[in-house]
């Protein structure tokens, strides 16, 4: 995912604070007797008329010490990926990991933490995450205008939720590497025929044939790539005066015009 804004407006706030006073202090009184709450009603009866039943301590047992992992930073090493996609050549495929390992990263540390810090600040109520974009991206709808026009309405959708909520925006887009769909079977079948089901362009593709549907290591630097181009048109935007207030208002989806 990446991040493609911020835009805040910080209401106004005011704040009262409510003087001290000294504690209202009361004095324990003697001639008062604890009363049951079973029988709390029936005060008539006195004290030693009220019957008390006391239920022995149910046996306390012993469990093994088998509860959910604590979760940390590296605990998800230890779980069992249940989507990950049968390669046929895994030559190829370790040849394709090693390249994609020497391959600068996409985000960068300095973009996640201000990522993480916005998303803190929309947890405690301070503003509003908006995320939106593509089910999965493909390689044959790749291009810059596809990419303008998504940026464009998260844009236009985070002015109408500022001025709504009086609070600043969070603008997350799911794009740049969405590529990979999760499924709940491995296979698809059609008329007999029963092939691996699609996981996205980044594992294999979708027409309904066996080339297509073989699992292609190649298919992971071309998803690289693409994200690398998508993300570096989307900092364009948000840098060089696209995402600016000013031309936001200037702008005209396609749909209101007709």
């Amino acid at each position: 995912m990446a991040l493609v804004g911020s835009t805040s407006i910080t209401p106004t706030k005011s704040s009262f604070v409510q003087p001290q006073s000294q504690p209202f202090i009361t004095k324990p009184r003697s001639n008062i007797h604890p009363i049951s709450a079973v029988h709390a009603a029936d005060s008539a009866k006195p004290p030693s008329a009220v019957k008390t039943t006391t239920k022995a301590p149910e046996p306390v047992l012993k469990t093994s010490n088998v509860g959910p992992q604590k979760w940390t930073v590296d605990s998800w090493k230890s779980k069992k990926a249940l989507q990950l996609p049968e390669y046929p050549n895994k030559e190829e495929l370790e040849s394709v990991l090693k390249t994609l390992d020497d391959f600068p990263p996409i985000v960068f540390a300095g973009e996640a933490r201000s990522l993480e810090e916005r998303l803190a600040e929309a947890a405690m109520g301070k503003a509003f995450l908006l995320q939106g974009g593509d089910c999965a991206e493909s390689f044959k709808e790749f291009n810059a205008n596809n990419i303008r026009d998504t940026f464009r309405i998260l844009l236009q959708m985070g002015v109408v939720l500022m001025f709504g909520g009086q609070m600043p925006v969070v603008k997350v887009g799911r794009m740049a590497g969405q590529f990979a769909k999760p499924r709940s079977d491995p296979f698809e079948e059609k008329n007999g025929v029963k092939l691996p089901s699609y996981r996205g362009d980044n594992v294999n593709g979708d027409a309904f044939d066996e080339k297509s549907r073989n699992p292609d290591p190649q298919r992971l630097i071309r998803a690289y790539c693409q994200s690398a181009a998508t993300l570096n048109l989307l900092r364009a935007f948000a840098t060089g005066g696209y995402a600016a207030m000013q031309r936001v208002t200037q702008w005209n989806l396609d749909f209101t015009e007709h």
